[in-house]
Protein backbone atom coordinates (compact mmCIF):
# COMPACT_ATOMS: atom_id res chain seq x y z
CA UNK A 1 0.00 0.00 0.00
CA UNK A 2 1.18 3.33 -0.63
CA UNK A 3 2.32 5.37 2.87
CA UNK A 4 3.07 2.46 4.35
CA UNK A 5 6.87 0.47 5.27
CA UNK A 6 7.43 -2.39 2.93
CA UNK A 7 9.34 -5.84 4.02
CA UNK A 8 12.24 -4.26 1.08
CA UNK A 9 11.72 -0.56 2.47
CA UNK A 10 12.78 -2.40 5.69
CA UNK A 11 15.84 -3.94 4.41
CA UNK A 12 16.70 -0.86 2.52
CA UNK A 13 16.88 0.74 5.59
CA UNK A 14 18.91 -1.58 7.27
CA UNK A 15 22.21 -1.86 6.17
CA UNK A 16 22.64 2.16 6.26
CA UNK A 17 21.14 2.70 9.88
CA UNK A 18 23.02 -0.60 10.55
CA UNK A 19 26.36 1.52 9.18
CA UNK A 20 25.61 4.25 11.85
CA UNK A 21 24.78 2.34 14.73
CA UNK A 22 28.44 1.09 14.48
CA UNK A 23 29.76 4.59 14.21
CA UNK A 24 27.87 5.37 17.30
CA UNK A 25 29.41 2.99 18.94
CA UNK A 26 32.64 3.80 18.19
CA UNK A 27 31.91 7.46 19.08
CA UNK A 28 30.80 6.48 22.57
CA UNK A 29 34.02 3.93 23.10
CA UNK A 30 36.50 6.80 22.31
CA UNK A 31 35.51 8.26 26.16
CA UNK A 32 37.45 5.13 27.26
CA UNK A 33 40.85 6.62 26.45
CA UNK A 34 40.12 9.95 28.84
CA UNK A 35 39.11 7.52 31.41
CA UNK A 36 42.24 5.28 31.48
CA UNK A 37 44.45 8.86 30.83
CA UNK A 38 42.79 10.28 34.43
CA UNK A 39 42.59 6.42 35.75
CA UNK A 40 38.48 6.34 35.98
CA UNK A 41 36.20 3.27 36.75
CA UNK A 42 33.64 4.44 34.68
CA UNK A 43 35.17 1.68 31.62
CA UNK A 44 32.12 -0.60 31.44
CA UNK A 45 29.82 3.08 31.33
CA UNK A 46 31.58 3.33 27.29
CA UNK A 47 32.00 -0.30 26.81
CA UNK A 48 29.12 -2.23 27.35
CA UNK A 49 26.83 0.42 25.04
CA UNK A 50 29.61 0.54 22.42
CA UNK A 51 29.55 -3.15 22.44
CA UNK A 52 25.67 -3.19 22.37
CA UNK A 53 25.49 -0.91 19.06
CA UNK A 54 28.25 -2.57 17.55
CA UNK A 55 26.77 -5.87 17.63
CA UNK A 56 23.20 -4.39 16.78
CA UNK A 57 24.47 -1.99 13.60
CA UNK A 58 26.24 -5.38 12.80
CA UNK A 59 23.31 -7.48 12.18
CA UNK A 60 21.56 -4.99 10.35
CA UNK A 61 23.80 -3.87 7.98
CA UNK A 62 24.48 -8.47 7.37
CA UNK A 63 20.25 -7.59 6.22
CA UNK A 64 20.75 -7.43 2.24
CA UNK A 65 19.89 -4.08 0.99
CA UNK A 66 20.25 -2.52 -2.77
CA UNK A 67 21.68 0.95 -1.93
CA UNK A 68 21.61 2.59 -5.02
CA UNK A 69 17.67 2.32 -4.36
CA UNK A 70 17.65 4.09 -1.40
CA UNK A 71 14.39 6.84 -1.53
CA UNK A 72 14.40 10.44 0.40
CA UNK A 73 11.53 8.35 2.53
CA UNK A 74 14.28 6.07 3.83
CA UNK A 75 16.98 8.54 4.39
CA UNK A 76 14.56 10.76 6.61
CA UNK A 77 13.35 7.54 8.30
CA UNK A 78 17.04 6.62 9.09
CA UNK A 79 17.60 10.02 9.86
CA UNK A 80 14.81 9.95 12.80
CA UNK A 81 15.75 6.93 14.35
CA UNK A 82 19.68 7.67 13.72
CA UNK A 83 19.22 10.52 16.25
CA UNK A 84 16.98 8.62 18.59
CA UNK A 85 19.29 5.31 18.55
CA UNK A 86 22.36 7.68 18.94
CA UNK A 87 20.81 9.35 22.16
CA UNK A 88 19.49 6.04 23.76
CA UNK A 89 23.11 4.82 23.76
CA UNK A 90 24.80 8.07 25.01
CA UNK A 91 21.71 7.57 27.67
CA UNK A 92 23.03 4.37 28.92
CA UNK A 93 26.61 5.65 28.98
CA UNK A 94 25.27 8.54 31.41
CA UNK A 95 23.19 6.21 33.60
CA UNK A 96 26.01 3.98 34.06
CA UNK A 97 28.59 6.24 34.57
CA UNK A 98 26.91 8.81 36.76
CA UNK A 99 24.07 6.87 38.16
CA UNK A 100 21.29 9.39 37.26
CA UNK A 101 17.97 7.87 36.11
CA UNK A 102 17.05 7.01 32.18
CA UNK A 103 14.96 9.94 31.74
CA UNK A 104 17.11 12.34 32.80
CA UNK A 105 20.14 10.98 31.29
CA UNK A 106 18.32 10.61 28.09
CA UNK A 107 17.07 14.45 28.64
CA UNK A 108 21.11 15.21 28.58
CA UNK A 109 22.27 12.41 25.54
CA UNK A 110 19.55 14.36 23.50
CA UNK A 111 20.55 17.81 24.45
CA UNK A 112 24.31 16.89 23.66
CA UNK A 113 23.56 14.76 20.39
CA UNK A 114 21.88 17.69 19.16
CA UNK A 115 23.67 20.43 20.20
CA UNK A 116 21.36 21.93 22.24
CA UNK A 117 23.55 22.14 25.23
CA UNK A 118 20.72 22.35 27.86
CA UNK A 119 21.76 20.37 31.10
CA UNK A 120 20.30 18.28 34.23
CA UNK A 121 23.68 18.41 35.71
CA UNK A 122 23.58 20.99 38.61
CA UNK A 123 27.20 20.59 39.11
CA UNK A 124 28.86 19.57 35.99
CA UNK A 125 32.51 19.91 37.54
CA UNK A 126 32.34 16.77 39.89
CA UNK A 127 31.71 14.41 37.28
CA UNK A 128 33.84 12.27 35.76
CA UNK A 129 36.23 13.57 32.88
CA UNK A 130 35.36 10.68 30.45
CA UNK A 131 31.68 11.73 30.89
CA UNK A 132 32.45 15.62 30.27
CA UNK A 133 34.48 14.45 27.08
CA UNK A 134 31.92 12.07 26.30
CA UNK A 135 29.44 14.90 26.35
CA UNK A 136 31.96 17.32 24.37
CA UNK A 137 32.23 14.60 21.60
CA UNK A 138 28.41 13.78 21.04
CA UNK A 139 28.31 17.69 20.62
CA UNK A 140 31.06 17.55 18.06
CA UNK A 141 29.98 14.77 16.24
CA UNK A 142 26.43 15.98 16.51
CA UNK A 143 27.30 19.69 15.19
CA UNK A 144 28.20 18.19 11.98
CA UNK A 145 25.26 15.42 12.17
CA UNK A 146 25.53 11.76 12.61
CA UNK A 147 24.62 10.65 9.37
CA UNK A 148 27.10 13.04 7.55
CA UNK A 149 29.59 11.70 9.93
CA UNK A 150 29.04 8.18 8.71
CA UNK A 151 28.90 9.07 5.00
CA UNK A 152 32.00 10.85 4.99
CA UNK A 153 33.56 7.49 6.86
CA UNK A 154 32.02 4.58 5.92
CA UNK A 155 29.36 4.82 2.96
CA UNK A 156 30.07 4.55 -0.38
CA UNK A 157 29.22 7.83 -3.26
CA UNK A 158 26.30 7.45 -4.71
CA UNK A 159 22.26 8.01 -5.11
CA UNK A 160 22.01 6.36 -0.91
CA UNK A 161 24.57 9.18 0.68
CA UNK A 162 22.78 12.01 -1.66
CA UNK A 163 19.60 10.79 -0.16
CA UNK A 164 20.95 10.55 3.99
CA UNK A 165 22.93 14.18 3.09
CA UNK A 166 19.32 15.36 2.06
CA UNK A 167 17.43 13.77 5.43
CA UNK A 168 19.81 15.82 7.61
CA UNK A 169 18.25 18.99 5.90
CA UNK A 170 21.42 19.59 3.97
CA UNK A 171 21.10 21.26 0.22
CA UNK A 172 24.78 23.06 -0.32
CA UNK A 173 27.13 21.29 -2.49
CA UNK A 174 30.77 21.96 -1.84
CA UNK A 175 32.19 19.53 -4.35
CA UNK A 176 30.12 17.84 -7.38
CA UNK A 177 29.64 14.85 -5.63
CA UNK A 178 28.28 14.04 -1.59
CA UNK A 179 30.85 12.16 -0.55
CA UNK A 180 33.46 14.88 -1.91
CA UNK A 181 31.33 17.65 -0.31
CA UNK A 182 31.20 15.96 2.74
CA UNK A 183 34.71 14.99 3.12
CA UNK A 184 35.55 18.60 2.15
CA UNK A 185 33.57 19.92 4.98
CA UNK A 186 35.05 16.87 7.41
CA UNK A 187 38.55 18.49 6.48
CA UNK A 188 37.28 22.26 7.19
CA UNK A 189 35.56 21.41 10.76
CA UNK A 190 38.87 19.79 11.69
CA UNK A 191 40.91 22.27 10.58
CA UNK A 192 39.15 24.81 12.59
CA UNK A 193 38.90 22.37 15.78
CA UNK A 194 42.90 22.38 16.03
CA UNK A 195 42.76 26.11 15.39
CA UNK A 196 40.31 26.67 18.62
CA UNK A 197 42.28 24.56 21.11
CA UNK A 198 45.25 26.10 20.35
CA UNK A 199 44.21 29.80 20.49
CA UNK A 200 42.61 28.67 23.85
CA UNK A 201 45.77 26.83 24.85
CA UNK A 202 47.46 30.20 24.32
CA UNK A 203 44.61 32.58 26.28
CA UNK A 204 45.74 30.27 29.44
CA UNK A 205 42.88 27.62 29.21
CA UNK A 206 44.19 24.45 30.48
CA UNK A 207 44.34 21.72 28.02
CA UNK A 208 41.50 19.65 28.86
CA UNK A 209 39.45 22.58 29.00
CA UNK A 210 40.55 23.45 25.53
CA UNK A 211 39.61 20.30 23.88
CA UNK A 212 35.90 19.99 25.40
CA UNK A 213 35.61 23.93 24.99
CA UNK A 214 36.32 24.12 21.18
CA UNK A 215 34.38 21.19 20.58
CA UNK A 216 31.28 22.28 22.08
CA UNK A 217 31.57 26.15 20.97
CA UNK A 218 32.71 25.54 16.94
CA UNK A 219 29.52 22.83 16.91
CA UNK A 220 27.28 25.15 18.49
CA UNK A 221 26.88 22.75 21.36
CA UNK A 222 27.50 24.88 23.88
CA UNK A 223 27.79 22.76 27.00
CA UNK A 224 30.95 23.49 29.54
CA UNK A 225 32.76 21.62 31.76
CA UNK A 226 32.72 24.45 34.31
CA UNK A 227 29.42 24.99 36.23
CA UNK A 228 29.49 28.77 34.83
CA UNK A 229 30.60 27.38 31.52
CA UNK A 230 32.85 30.48 29.81
CA UNK A 231 31.70 32.86 32.46
CA UNK A 232 34.16 30.97 35.06
CA UNK A 233 37.33 31.87 32.99
CA UNK A 234 37.20 35.26 33.53
CA UNK A 235 39.34 36.00 30.26
CA UNK A 236 38.27 38.89 27.67
CA UNK A 237 40.67 37.30 25.21
CA UNK A 238 38.71 33.35 26.34
CA UNK A 239 34.86 35.38 25.72
CA UNK A 240 36.60 36.94 22.13
CA UNK A 241 37.63 33.30 21.16
CA UNK A 242 34.32 32.24 22.04
CA UNK A 243 32.59 34.16 20.00
CA UNK A 244 34.70 33.84 16.93
CA UNK A 245 34.35 29.90 17.30
CA UNK A 246 30.73 30.34 17.84
CA UNK A 247 30.00 32.73 14.14
CA UNK A 248 32.47 29.83 12.57
CA UNK A 249 29.89 27.50 13.79
CA UNK A 250 27.34 29.81 12.36
CA UNK A 251 29.03 30.30 9.01
CA UNK A 252 28.22 27.80 6.03
CA UNK A 253 30.39 25.73 5.15
CA UNK A 254 30.47 26.53 1.28
CA UNK A 255 31.63 30.16 2.89
CA UNK A 256 34.27 28.76 4.92
CA UNK A 257 35.82 26.78 1.76
CA UNK A 258 35.44 30.06 -0.37
CA UNK A 259 37.58 31.90 2.50
CA UNK A 260 40.00 29.23 2.96
CA UNK A 261 40.81 29.00 -0.96
CA UNK A 262 41.22 32.97 -0.79
CA UNK A 263 38.01 34.20 -1.81
CA UNK A 264 37.10 36.84 0.44
CA UNK A 265 34.83 38.82 -1.87
CA UNK A 266 32.90 35.99 -2.21
CA UNK A 267 32.51 35.60 1.15
CA UNK A 268 31.67 39.20 1.45
CA UNK A 269 29.16 38.54 -1.20
CA UNK A 270 27.17 35.89 0.53
CA UNK A 271 23.64 36.91 2.08
CA UNK A 272 23.64 35.02 5.08
CA UNK A 273 26.73 36.25 6.08
CA UNK A 274 25.79 39.73 5.71
CA UNK A 275 22.41 39.13 7.25
CA UNK A 276 24.64 37.43 9.92
CA UNK A 277 26.80 40.65 10.66
CA UNK A 278 23.55 42.75 10.46
CA UNK A 279 21.45 40.85 12.71
CA UNK A 280 24.98 41.01 15.36
CA UNK A 281 24.88 44.16 15.34
CA UNK A 282 21.22 45.05 15.54
CA UNK A 283 20.38 42.65 18.31
CA UNK A 284 23.20 44.04 20.00
CA UNK A 285 22.49 47.48 19.99
CA UNK A 286 18.99 46.59 21.51
CA UNK A 287 20.26 45.14 24.10
CA UNK A 288 22.74 48.04 25.31
CA UNK A 289 20.08 50.47 25.10
CA UNK A 290 16.77 49.06 26.29
CA UNK A 291 18.78 46.81 28.76
CA UNK A 292 22.12 48.95 30.09
CA UNK A 293 23.94 46.04 29.12
CA UNK A 294 27.55 45.74 28.97
CA UNK A 295 28.95 45.48 25.39
CA UNK A 296 30.78 42.51 25.40
CA UNK A 297 27.63 40.65 27.27
CA UNK A 298 25.29 42.05 24.56
CA UNK A 299 27.43 41.06 22.34
CA UNK A 300 28.19 37.60 23.34
CA UNK A 301 24.75 36.56 24.27
CA UNK A 302 23.71 37.71 20.67
CA UNK A 303 25.63 35.35 18.86
CA UNK A 304 25.56 32.67 21.09
CA UNK A 305 21.44 32.78 20.71
CA UNK A 306 21.84 33.80 17.14
CA UNK A 307 24.61 30.79 16.31
CA UNK A 308 22.68 28.31 18.69
CA UNK A 309 25.66 27.69 21.12
CA UNK A 310 24.29 28.20 24.56
CA UNK A 311 27.47 29.30 25.97
CA UNK A 312 26.93 32.03 28.61
CA UNK A 313 29.03 34.66 30.92
CA UNK A 314 26.86 35.33 33.07
CA UNK A 315 25.94 32.30 35.47
CA UNK A 316 21.79 31.37 35.10
CA UNK A 317 20.51 32.68 38.30
CA UNK A 318 21.61 36.17 36.57
CA UNK A 319 20.12 34.93 33.79
CA UNK A 320 16.70 34.66 35.53
CA UNK A 321 16.76 38.19 36.67
CA UNK A 322 16.92 39.48 33.19
CA UNK A 323 13.99 42.14 32.15
CA UNK A 324 11.59 40.28 30.29
CA UNK A 325 12.93 42.81 26.94
CA UNK A 326 16.64 40.96 27.09
CA UNK A 327 14.72 37.70 27.32
CA UNK A 328 12.71 38.71 24.20
CA UNK A 329 15.29 39.80 22.23
CA UNK A 330 17.31 36.52 22.68
CA UNK A 331 14.25 34.58 22.11
CA UNK A 332 13.80 36.38 18.68
CA UNK A 333 17.74 35.49 18.38
CA UNK A 334 17.15 31.49 18.97
CA UNK A 335 14.72 31.65 17.02
CA UNK A 336 16.23 32.91 14.04
CA UNK A 337 19.49 31.25 14.13
CA UNK A 338 22.28 31.89 11.33
CA UNK A 339 23.19 30.20 8.34
CA UNK A 340 21.96 26.89 6.67
CA UNK A 341 24.97 24.75 5.65
CA UNK A 342 26.42 25.15 9.34
CA UNK A 343 26.30 23.88 12.86
CA UNK A 344 23.46 26.09 13.58
CA UNK A 345 19.70 24.86 14.73
CA UNK A 346 16.91 26.91 14.76
CA UNK A 347 15.18 28.43 11.44
CA UNK A 348 18.15 29.36 9.32
CA UNK A 349 18.20 33.06 7.81
CA UNK A 350 18.31 31.35 4.00
CA UNK A 351 14.32 30.53 5.31
CA UNK A 352 13.75 33.99 6.70
CA UNK A 353 15.29 35.94 3.76
CA UNK A 354 13.71 33.86 1.11
CA UNK A 355 10.12 34.89 3.29
CA UNK A 356 11.23 38.60 3.42
CA UNK A 357 12.08 38.81 -0.73
CA UNK A 358 8.84 36.13 -1.36
CA UNK A 359 6.55 38.88 0.53
CA UNK A 360 8.89 41.40 -1.09
CA UNK A 361 8.13 40.05 -4.46
CA UNK A 362 4.19 39.77 -4.10
CA UNK A 363 3.29 43.30 -3.59
CA UNK A 364 6.03 44.02 -6.41
CA UNK A 365 3.58 42.09 -8.40
CA UNK A 366 0.53 43.47 -7.22
CA UNK A 367 2.10 46.97 -8.11
CA UNK A 368 3.03 46.45 -11.37
CA UNK A 369 1.53 46.48 -14.40
CA UNK A 370 -0.32 43.02 -15.45
CA UNK A 371 1.87 40.66 -17.28
CA UNK A 372 4.92 42.18 -15.72
CA UNK A 373 8.11 39.39 -15.04
CA UNK A 374 9.76 40.32 -11.83
CA UNK A 375 12.58 38.73 -11.76
CA UNK A 376 13.27 36.23 -8.33
CA UNK A 377 16.29 35.72 -7.27
CA UNK A 378 18.85 35.37 -4.04
CA UNK A 379 22.92 35.85 -4.25
CA UNK A 380 21.91 35.36 -8.07
CA UNK A 381 20.25 32.06 -8.01
CA UNK A 382 16.55 31.66 -9.47
CA UNK A 383 14.39 31.52 -6.32
CA UNK A 384 10.65 29.65 -7.35
CA UNK A 385 7.60 29.09 -5.87
CA UNK A 386 8.45 25.61 -4.10
CA UNK A 387 11.77 27.53 -2.24
CA UNK A 388 8.76 30.27 -0.90
CA UNK A 389 6.30 27.64 -0.05
CA UNK A 390 8.72 25.41 1.55
CA UNK A 391 10.12 28.01 3.90
CA UNK A 392 7.08 29.43 4.86
CA UNK A 393 5.72 25.98 5.22
CA UNK A 394 8.82 25.00 7.62
CA UNK A 395 8.15 27.99 9.41
CA UNK A 396 4.24 27.22 10.26
CA UNK A 397 5.27 23.89 11.71
CA UNK A 398 8.26 25.35 13.55
CA UNK A 399 5.55 27.52 15.72
CA UNK A 400 3.49 24.57 15.89
CA UNK A 401 5.88 22.60 17.65
CA UNK A 402 6.72 26.00 19.82
CA UNK A 403 3.48 26.54 20.75
CA UNK A 404 2.30 23.10 21.99
CA UNK A 405 5.98 22.81 24.42
CA UNK A 406 5.12 26.26 25.61
CA UNK A 407 1.73 25.42 26.54
CA UNK A 408 2.89 22.27 28.26
CA UNK A 409 5.32 24.29 30.04
CA UNK A 410 2.87 27.06 31.36
CA UNK A 411 0.34 24.40 32.11
CA UNK A 412 3.13 23.26 35.01
CA UNK A 413 3.32 26.95 36.75
CA UNK A 414 6.15 28.34 34.78
CA UNK A 415 6.04 31.83 33.42
CA UNK A 416 4.98 33.02 29.94
CA UNK A 417 8.37 34.70 28.86
CA UNK A 418 10.89 31.60 30.58
CA UNK A 419 8.60 29.33 28.81
CA UNK A 420 9.18 30.49 25.52
CA UNK A 421 12.74 31.06 26.11
CA UNK A 422 12.79 27.75 27.23
CA UNK A 423 11.25 26.19 24.41
CA UNK A 424 12.73 28.29 21.81
CA UNK A 425 16.32 26.97 23.60
CA UNK A 426 15.47 23.37 23.00
CA UNK A 427 14.03 23.63 19.74
CA UNK A 428 16.74 26.14 18.26
CA UNK A 429 18.91 23.51 19.74
CA UNK A 430 20.50 26.53 22.07
CA UNK A 431 21.54 25.84 25.13
CA UNK A 432 20.36 29.54 27.74
CA UNK A 433 18.29 28.98 30.25
CA UNK A 434 16.40 30.49 32.66
CA UNK A 435 16.22 27.55 35.00
CA UNK A 436 13.44 25.64 34.41
CA UNK A 437 15.71 22.80 32.89
CA UNK A 438 16.55 20.84 36.02
CA UNK A 439 16.78 17.19 36.95
CA UNK A 440 13.46 17.57 39.37
CA UNK A 441 11.29 18.95 36.19
CA UNK A 442 8.27 17.01 35.48
CA UNK A 443 8.70 14.17 33.43
CA UNK A 444 6.20 15.55 30.71
CA UNK A 445 8.23 19.29 30.29
CA UNK A 446 11.46 16.76 29.91
CA UNK A 447 10.02 14.89 27.44
CA UNK A 448 7.99 17.66 25.16
CA UNK A 449 11.45 19.13 25.51
CA UNK A 450 13.29 16.44 24.31
CA UNK A 451 10.84 16.12 21.46
CA UNK A 452 11.74 20.33 20.67
CA UNK A 453 15.63 19.56 20.75
CA UNK A 454 14.59 16.30 18.22
CA UNK A 455 12.97 17.82 15.64
CA UNK A 456 14.63 20.97 15.85
CA UNK A 457 17.89 19.33 14.92
CA UNK A 458 16.68 17.09 11.98
CA UNK A 459 13.93 19.82 11.02
CA UNK A 460 10.69 18.34 11.92
CA UNK A 461 9.67 16.38 8.38
CA UNK A 462 11.67 12.97 8.88
CA UNK A 463 9.83 12.93 12.43
CA UNK A 464 6.54 13.74 10.61
CA UNK A 465 7.86 10.52 7.84
CA UNK A 466 8.19 8.51 10.76
CA UNK A 467 5.18 9.16 12.39
CA UNK A 468 3.19 8.58 9.46
CA UNK A 469 4.74 5.48 8.95
CA UNK A 470 3.69 4.27 12.39
CA UNK A 471 0.19 5.40 11.76
CA UNK A 472 0.16 3.69 8.73
CA UNK A 473 1.01 0.11 10.74
CA UNK A 474 -1.53 0.70 13.17
CA UNK A 475 -4.00 0.87 10.24
CA UNK A 476 -3.03 -2.58 9.02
Amino acid sequence: MIGQLRRRDLLLIAHPLGMIMQGTGVVVLLPLITALVYNESTYLAFIIPSILSLALGYLLKMRSSQDDKLGLKHGMIIAAVAWLWAALIGSLCLVMGTHIDFLNAFFESMSAWTGSGLSIFTNVEILPKSILFLRSLEQWVGGLGVIIVIIGILIRPGTAAARLYKSEAREEKIKPSITGTVKTIWWIYLFYTVVGILLYIAAGMPIFDAINNTFTNLSTGGMSVKNDNIGAYHSLAIYIITMILMVIGGTSFLVHYKALKGRAIDVLRDIQFQTTIIMIALFSILLIVGTKFATIDAVFFVISALSCTGSNIQPVNVMVNWPDYAKIIITACMIIGMSAGSTTGALKLIRIITLVKGIYWEILRIVSPAGSVIPRKISGKAVGDEEIREAGGYLFLYFIFLFASWLVLMQYGYGGINSIFEVASAQGNVGLSTGIVAPTMPPLTEIFLIINMWVGRIEIIPVLVLLKLFVDLFKR
